[in-house]
């Protein structure tokens, strides 16, 4: 009897008191979508990503172009200084780095695979 009771008052305080129902929040965004990476981005982000976008590679983030590594197509080598200590991996297969300076101006070969090496003025963007 006792839980008839009780089972009924709940349901009677379940219907009385339900609320209207509650319209969905929407978020500020939602008319327009959710912004892309590019219309987010600030500072330094958003001019590596205009730089991408015209073509160019700010930071040297992608593969380099190959080269053949001839005495007259050498491999390109940027730096921002006038040397740079370049490491030749002189054979596909080999566990074995060839550390070696290269120097600004004409092209070096790797002393033990004979690969030519030319170092380029590179300009840090911003």
């Amino acid at each position: 009897m006792a839980a008839r009771l009780l089972l009924r008052s709940a349901v009677r305080a379940a219907t009385t008191c339900r609320a209207a129902p509650v319209p969905a929040l929407t978020r500020g965004m939602s008319a327009g979508g959710i912004p892309t990476d590019e219309e987010q981005a600030t500072g330094r982000e958003k001019a590596i990503m205009t730089a991408m976008k015209e073509g160019a590679d700010p930071y040297s983030m992608m593969k380099p172009k190959g080269y053949a590594g001839s005495k007259l197509d050498p491999h390109l080598v940027p730096s921002i200084t006038n040397k740079r200590m370049v490491g030749c991996v002189c054979e596909e297969d080999n566990t074995a780095v060839v550390w070696f300076w290269l120097q600004e101006g004409a092209a070096q070969r790797c002393p033990s695979c004979g690969a030519h090496y030319k170092l380029v003025p590179h300009e840090l963007p911003l």
